[in-house]
């Protein structure tokens, strides 16, 4: 039995577009394309659809899904790891959920909450951190610097770190919208802003730094995020981070 792209995007609750995206990026082919030039879709798609639909809810980017799905011997096998992954996760919620669960027990029965246990699970820069680590690390490899650089800062000084990223994003933006050209000396200035912002976290190198403005256009969370400041920024930022990575890092 086959789907035609439409059927399948109603039937996972994906968009027609995302995967005509994901056939164009060699990410998920389609079985066959009809004399229609409609995609249609096999119970082996579907498949290998979930296991990629699973990786990014568990927040892994496409370049490392291709790269993970590309090691796997046999879907059993990535089903196996999947799910070993979700029950990981699902633990992790649970554990939170509890910790709530036991401050409400104890401020209903008016005893003094127990310190020790009020915070279990909620470590969130660490957890923060080393997610954005493992991402980094599937795609280019020497990342996961990041969790050991920001494990126990201060509430004041994540606050300050990412104070110091939105300041950098928005100058490039005001010079975007200036007309600047991505290359211009001016905008490789700001970027360094913006280089020095991502060592607080990790130190990329050349190549990881022009991968990680890739990133910035190929992954529409980042697009939207970016969009929201300034339309096309994405883009302009990922030109601005090639043209300053080729200039200043080697």
């Amino acid at each position: 039995m086959a789907w035609s792209t439409a059927e399948v995007a109603k039937l996972a609750g994906v968009t027609s577009r995302t995967l005509r995206h994901y056939d164009e990026i060699g990410l998920l082919r389609p079985a066959f394309v009809g004399s229609n030039g409609y995609r249609y879709y096999e119970q082996e798609q579907l498949l290998e659809l979930q296991q990629i639909m699973v990786l990014r809810e568990l927040g892994l980017g496409l370049d490392a899904i291709a790269e993970i799905r590309a090691q796997q011997t046999s879907q059993l096998e990535a089903l196996r790891l999947h799910h070993k992954w979700l029950i990981a996760e699902r633990d992790r919620f649970a554990d939170l959920a509890k910790t709530v669960e036991n401050t409400i027990q104890e401020l209903e029965g008016g005893d003094t909450v127990s310190t020790e246990n009020l915070f279990v699970g909620l470590d969130r820069h660490s957890e923060q951190a080393h997610r954005l680590a493992e991402e980094a690390e599937q795609r280019w490899g020497g990342a996961i610097e990041s969790h050991s650089k920001v494990k126990g800062w201060s509430d004041e000084k994540w606050q300050a770190v990412q104070q110091q990223g939105h300041d950098a994003t928005v100058h490039i933006a005001e010079l975007m919208r200036e007309g600047v050209r991505a290359d211009d000396p001016r905008t490789i200035e700001a970027v360094d802003a913006h280089y020095k912002w991502i060592c607080h976290h990790w130190t990329p190198t050349k190549e990881a730094y022009i991968g990680l403005g890739r990133v910035y256009v190929d992954e529409p969370r980042f697009v939207e995020t970016f969009d929201q400041i300034a339309e096309g920024l994405a883009g302009y930022l990922c030109e601005a981070i090639a043209a300053y990575a080729q200039e200043r890092l080697s």
